[in-house]
């Protein structure tokens, strides 16, 4: 991977890891289905001025493909999301969302993108030791509804994941920034009739709007445009190193702005995720290093 892609990947962590934070500000305020569709409809038009700037054509013939993906990658996980943001801590958001690796290692090899070794089988096993550390043991009590949101956030991450390879197959028809408007565009279709539905009930507060606001304009549409545009130069298992690091930015904001507690538990579990998704990725950072620094010859 080049270094600008690299470095593209971390400020899409930063991003993202901060998503989980600003979730559970929106959503408890104005609902799932109103933050969700509201944060699509907000990425929808940021997207489309720039379409219009730039006059790129709506991908209209691909409509069928872009549901598709408009739904694993955007629609789906993000209501997900942000249900389970109404009772799981931004932290345990952030460290489940990193299974996103694991199911797009199955949906890679499913989709013969990648090969599905003995390694990535066993981070498989290891990610989901790790997520059961993180709900089981860590500082919040393991409660029924707790659980529940844990599984509903590891949903999400499964669509997410399956989605990638798709992604990257969709950039070999369209452009990435009209993957990304006419997906969006698809979500808020398809989350309308609940947004709409739970409208009445939404509070409009100013820290809700702001929130929803950064989600919509930021971590969805150009955020996700440049994910778009970092996809079409490297394998999909690559792409998703960004849930590696966004696991430690989500978990670091979670500290930081909320004052969420910690622990050991918490830790382990994390690192055995993290650790899960190394080797669901085959990276392997020592022969990273070596191969960018090797060793002078005796």
């Amino acid at each position: 991977m080049k270094a600008r892609y690299f470095i593209q990947l971390v400020m899409l962590s930063a991003l993202w890891g901060a998503s989980f934070i600003l979730t559970r500000v929106a959503a408890p305020q104005l609902g799932p289905n109103v933050s969700a569709g509201l944060r699509m409809l907000l990425a929808t038009l940021v997207l489309g001025a720039i379409m219009r700037a730039l006059k790129h054509p709506w991908p209209t013939p691909h409509w069928r493909e872009l549901l598709l993906v408009g739904f694993l990658a955007v629609a789906g996980p993000h209501l997900l999301y942000s249900w389970s943001a109404l009772h799981l801590p931004g932290g345990y958001g952030a460290l489940l969302s990193v299974t996103a690796v694991l199911f797009g290692a199955f949906a890679s090899a499913f989709l013969k993108e990648e090969a599905l070794t003995r390694g990535k089988l066993a981070g498989c096993v290891l990610g989901l030791v790790g997520a059961a550390l993180v709900v089981k043991l860590g500082p919040v009590e393991p409660t029924h509804t707790l659980v529940i949101s844990a599984l509903v956030c590891m949903a999400a991450a499964a669509l997410s994941g399956t989605a990638t390879p798709l992604l990257k197959r969709a950039t070999l028809r369209m452009e990435p920034l009209s993957i990304t408007a006419g997906m969006h565009a698809a979500a808020v279709l398809m989350l309308l009739p609940g947004a709409l539905y739970d409208l009445p009930q939404a509070h409009f507060t100013l820290g809700a709007v702001a929130a929803v606001a950064v989600l919509g304009i930021a971590t969805s549409g150009l955020a996700y445009w440049m994910f778009m545009r970092i996809i079409q130069h490297v394998p999909p298992m690559a792409s998703m190193t960004a849930n590696f690091m966004s696991t430690g930015f989500g978990v670091l904001w979670a500290v930081l702005l909320l004052d969420e507690p910690t622990s050991l538990a918490m830790a382990a579990g994390g690192a055995l995720i993290v650790l899960a998704c190394l080797l669901v990725s085959n990276l392997n950072p020592l022969r990273a290093w070596g191969e960018r620094f090797p060793r002078a010859q005796t």
